[in-house]
């Protein structure tokens, strides 16, 4: 009996899929549970598991094709079973996809000569990373791809150890031992042979992240309140506890301080720690704390859950190993779904200042800067000290401004006394 393959709902946000790789090709026996392709959902990039026994009859949808969730991909069917009267996705590529092998607009030529045809750009990236399961093909996972180029391997001359001789992260690496080189590319330019502009085709985590921002910063009544904090004793809080985790190998940071400190203070203002709803507020008595992460293609928030009663230790562990399943695209559903309040932090890269926009239907996201020696007067006298600004983003559906005041002053006492996010 055949088996349809469909686009699947991989993530729970996710409303299409574009198509990575297929790992099998038409005519190869496929058995229940094979990896058959990879997706990339609006949050990572998933493997799709056959769900029937039999022959890949037919592939719909190529490799850098977008489908809806629900649609037709493929069909497994037995070798003598008519298929011909199931039909699948048309197998095009996504809009952006398509515009960016159309031919771009030349710059105009001088009146005196000819008129040069116009230059066509370079395929999209996913089609060049990520070609049909066909002989030739090069089959490892996104992991191992993103290794060999980064550590200068050419993946086409590397033995896989997968599952069905699936180039894997362990083979990358004995590769770079072996000496395995990547072939030099010529180096990129700014421009070339008169071409006006490049369509870059738009990932499904970039779509998702556009149509999210769409609900947050025009619907949701948005006010800011921004407060700067004395770090002094925060920096000599890190500097003894780390001298003390040094014999094991483990250090803290300043944002895992922020973080333990910020679900504390939740703890206090439950106000603060709630979603919006159409009729209701939900409010929270756990602390789910959502960490922004850049990503190669964007921005993903995983979760800490019950951060409230978790130490500074266990804190930190768990950002550091959720932000590199994060990067290499390997988070599961669960690990970036179900937060209540939101932090981002792009102190590391020395902005002082911003505003974050909230992650809807959380009320709240902060947005913690840099810390910066600042002169300041603390009794009378002039001195210079570590200051740290924050700014918290307030859904004023849900969240006051006495009470986000009263939520910033709670965590700034915290921070420039630490003693008191055990209290």
């Amino acid at each position: 009996m055949a088996t349809k393959v469909y686009m699947e709902a991989l993530s729970p946000t996710m409303e299409e899929g574009q198509l990575v790789q297929w790992l099998k090709a038409e005519g190869d026996e496929i058995r229940n549970g094979d990896v058959i392709a990879e997706i990339e959902t609006d949050k990572a990039t998933m493997e799709l598991i056959a769900r029937g026994d039999g022959i890949l009859r037919k592939i719909f949808l190529d490799a850098g094709g977008v489908a809806e969730v629900g649609a037709v991909i493929g069909v497994i069917a037995p070798a003598d079973e008519d298929t011909s009267g199931i039909q699948g996705a048309s197998g095009s590529a996504s809009p952006a996809a398509e515009a960016s092998a159309e031919p771009a607009v030349a710059a105009p030529a001088p009146a005196a000569a000819p008129v040069a045809p116009a230059a066509t750009p370079a395929p999209p990236a996913q089609e060049a990373v990520a070609p049909v399961a066909t002989s030739g093909r090069v089959k490892a996972s996104p992991l191992a791809k993103r290794l060999a180029e980064e550590m200068g391997v050419d993946i086409a001359r590397v033995s896989g150890s997968g599952p069905g001789g699936r180039i894997v992260k362990r083979d990358v690496e004995a590769a770079k031992s072996s000496g395995i080189a990547a072939p030099v590319a010529a180096p990129a330019t700014w421009a070339s042979d008169g071409v006006e502009f490049e369509d870059i085709p738009v990932s499904q985590m970039r779509k998702t992240i556009a149509k999210r921002l769409v609900t947050s910063i025009g619907p949701v009544p948005t006010f800011y309140l921004t407060m700067d904090i004395d770090m002094g004793r925060v920096m000599e809080a890190r500097k003894s506890i780390n001298g003390m985790l040094e014999k094991d190998g483990m250090k803290i940071s300043i944002n895992d301080i922020v973080l333990k400190a910020t679900a504390a203070a939740l703890r206090q203002h439950p106000n603060c720690n709630a979603q919006w709803h159409d009729g209701f507020i939900r409010r929270y008595n756990s602390v789910h704390l959502a960490v922004a992460v850049a990503i190669e293609d964007g921005l993903i928030t995983p979760v800490v859950r019950n951060a409230h009663a978790k130490g500074l230790v266990q804190i930190s562990t768990e950002v550091r190993e959720l932000a590199g399943r994060a990067r290499e695209k390997k988070l599961q559903a669960e690990e970036y779904t179900g937060s209540t309040f939101s932090i981002s932090n792009l102190g590391m890269f020395g902005i002082h200042e911003f505003t974050a926009i909230i992650n809807p239907p959380e009320a709240g996201i902060l947005a913690v800067g840099g810390i910066e020696d600042t002169p300041v007067v603390v009794d009378g006298q002039v001195m210079v000290r570590p200051r740290m600004r924050i700014t918290m983003s307030c859904d004023h559906r849900v969240i006051d401004g006495a009470q986000g005041s009263r939520f910033l002053q709670t965590l700034k006492g915290m921070l420039e006394e630490p003693t008191a996010i055990l209290l």
